[in-house]
């Protein structure tokens, strides 16, 4: 078939070129050129996992070719990028995508994952060509939402492993150059738009994640807007870690008192004159450079007393005693521009002082690129949603800013915030959903039980994640228990009232953790250096693990799907507390406010042990029914006795309430 008579047969003749479209006609001009050896893990072919092998050689040019038009015969072509549907957030299945990550493999089959292009023209690393790919086996699973890490070009100084953070954000409004494919020879923006569009056209929302306080210290608005940033001294050196601010920079110290009384006044709300820093410390800051030059890598600026000065790194934002050392390759934005408040440290960047928080201190300009990030995304490429990092050191005024501008292009847009705690204050800030804590408390019985009691006592205020682990902490199958830990815990989050949410590499059991930044010990994140940690080298997923477990999260969310609107109800009315021992089972049922229907699920939580237990049933005698593997249940005397084994996780449909 010639290259016109495919186009025109999918399309049909005179149609319009779409970013998908455009990559297609490129495929079909590619699938011409001499076969290249390049392995693909046969999960990305075939979502349930039914081939022999786990790596398959393959055509690249006909694999990705084939795929595409699956999408392009499967789905409709989007009249507009916008989701519609308020508050679509609630009912989602969400899969977290890091790009480079996710899509990457060992094409040539040389034992690693490479940075460099292999011949050919074709990235090892992960790209949106790639991830494309991946979304037709995404939709079998049962996602419908993907949400991508930042994918924007990332900065050079102080850059940590070979391909540095995703956070590290040089230019918020132009994309990572590595994500785009050189051997299809089309630009990075346009492979992310087929990428957007193709999942929309198979039914699916895309959500991008920014950093809207800090920004690379090699960012391209240095140079040009160098009031934009702090400076300190070149002469002072980053302090290491375990040390203090002065003569080396890093978060300032405080004094026991002095930092009894911050807490104090963060308690009240009492910002009015919160304790600054020493005043050494605050003496390495200067005014903005009037020159700014590329000096070994790093922007070196010129005050016009000709002093020689350099942008700072960042730290943590809170508490004030933190004792992080400082983050090499990211600074914080000077939000607010008053020459008495010319330094980093709580009361700037998170906890803002009233007396700089005023409307005739604030960068005015700058907030206003802030503003223009996401109708940029929005009407470039269609996004339907951010995740907002660090979200909690805006300002207000200017978080309602964003929200508002967003908004005003499509009503339906979704926010997300990286925030712990399940509160009314996020929702009222204008958020669809947080991150909550439930990927640091379900490895843990005592604390999850806990957690479930409070979900029968009290309304959920804003959808929160039903993650089992995010790119920040530990990952599932790392934890005692494996992958049979793995899929007990994603079963038995799956049916609370939050938003199922799948990190990368969860289905095939990955135990490598993309960054050690929350719920590891010392000893455990001394493992794990950047040269490692895929969140700042190169690295690929245990495509072809023999204990992936995709076909039982299919399974899942699959029931979940079924029992979706009893799953999202909010109300505590809707939960109820299985009281059960052993102290390792664990158990809840889900119930319509009408009592006409209902879903029992109950865990054992040990992954090494059967263990007994029994349920009240309302019921003399019946059956039970597991819809995760098809077993009949006997049960009689209003009760029902069962053993489950490791790890293992009953779903039961229910007719009528428990007692």
């Amino acid at each position: 078939m010639s290259r016109e008579e495919r186009v025109n047969g999918l399309f049909g003749a005179g149609h319009g070129v779409t970013a998908l479209e455009n990559v297609y006609e490129k495929l079909i001009a590619c699938a011409r050129r001499t076969t290249v050896r390049y392995r693909v893990p046969s999960l990305w072919c075939d979502a349930a996992g039914r081939s022999t092998e786990a790596v398959q050689e393959t055509n690249p040019f006909e694999f990705y070719l084939v795929t595409i038009e699956d999408i392009l015969r499967r789905g409709e072509a989007p009249s507009h990028g916008y989701a519609r549907g308020s508050g679509w957030t609630r009912t989602a299945v969400v899969y977290n995508m890091f790009v480079r990550q996710t899509a990457a493999w060992d094409h040539d089959g040389d034992g690693r994952v490479g940075i460099d292009v292999l011949p050919g023209g074709f990235r090892e690393t992960g790209t949106f060509l790639k991830a494309t790919a991946l979304l037709p086996r995404l939709r079998e699973m049962g996602v419908d939402t993907v949400s991508l890490l930042p994918v924007t070009e990332i900065g050079c100084d102080g850059r940590k492993g070979s391909l540095g953070s995703p956070y590290a954000i040089r230019n918020p409004f132009h994309l990572d150059a590595r994500l785009a494919e050189p051997w299809l020879g089309l630009d990075v923006e346009t492979e992310c738009a087929a990428f957007v569009e193709a999942a929309h056209r198979l039914g699916m929302k895309v959500v991008f994640e920014f950093v809207f306080r800090t920004a690379a210290k090699d960012s391209d608005w240095v140079p040009v807007h160098p009031e934009w940033f702090y400076w300190i001294d070149e002469s002072v050196p980053d302090c290491a870690e375990g040390e203090h601010a002065s003569p080396c920079y890093g978060a300032p110290r405080f004094t026991d008192e002095e930092l009894r009384l911050i807490q104090e006044c963060v308690r009240n709300h009492a910002y009015d004159n919160l304790p600054k820093p020493p005043a050494e410390y605050r003496r390495m800051f200067a005014d903005s450079p009037e020159i700014v030059e590329m000096s070994a890598g790093r922007y070196i600026g010129i005050t016009r007393e000709g002093r020689r000065v350099r942008i700072p790194g960042a730290f943590a934002d809170w508490p004030p005693d933190d004792v992080q050392p400082p983050w090499d390759d990211v600074t914080y934005l000077k939000l607010y521009d008053n020459p008495d408040f010319n330094y980093i440290a709580y009361n700037t960047i998170r906890i803002y002082d009233n007396r700089l928080a005023r409307e005739e201190y604030e960068n005015r300009e700058l907030w206003n690129t802030i503003l223009d990030i996401i109708p940029f995304y929005q009407q470039r490429f269609g996004i339907d949603g951010v995740m907002i990092d660090m979200g909690h050191a805006l300002p207000k005024k200017l978080k309602q800013a964003i929200v508002d501008r967003a908004r005003a292009i499509d009503p339906d847009f979704a926010f997300w915030e990286e925030n712990f705690a399940v509160s009314v204050q996020s929702r009222e800030e204008g958020y669809d959903a947080v991150v909550g804590y439930l990927p640091f408390d379900i490895h843990q019985p005592h604390k999850l039980r806990e957690f479930l009691y409070l979900l029968s006592q009290q309304d959920v205020p804003i959808p929160f994640f039903a993650a089992v682990e995010t790119h920040n902490t530990p990952r599932a199958a790392s934890r005692p228990g494996g992958h049979v830990f793995a899929k007990m815990a994603f079963a038995f989050s799956a049916f609370l009232p939050a938003v199922l949410f799948i990190h990368q590499g969860e289905e095939v059991c990955e135990t490598l953790p993309v960054n050690t930044g929350l719920g590891f010990s010392r000893e455990e994140a001394a493992v794990y250096l950047p040269d490692r940690l895929p969140l700042f080298s190169e690295s690929c997923l245990c495509w072809d693990n023999p204990s992936e477990i995709t076909s039982y999260i299919t399974a899942v969310t699959s029931i979940r799907a079924r029992w979706k609107d009893l799953v999202i109800d909010p109300r505590h009315e809707t939960f109820e507390v299985i009281p059960s021992e052993p102290w390792n089972v664990l158990g809840y049922r889900r119930v319509g406010i009408d009592h006409a229907h209902g879903l029992l699920v109950l865990a054992n939580t040990d992954c090494s042990s059967s263990s007994q237990t029994t349920v009240p049933m309302n019921s003399e005698a019946g059956v039970l029914l597991d819809a995760l593997t098809g077993t009949v249940y006997p049960f009689a005397n209003h009760s029902f006795t069962v053993v489950l084994d490791p790890g293992q996780v009953l779903v039961v449909p229910l007719s009528e309430p428990l007692s």
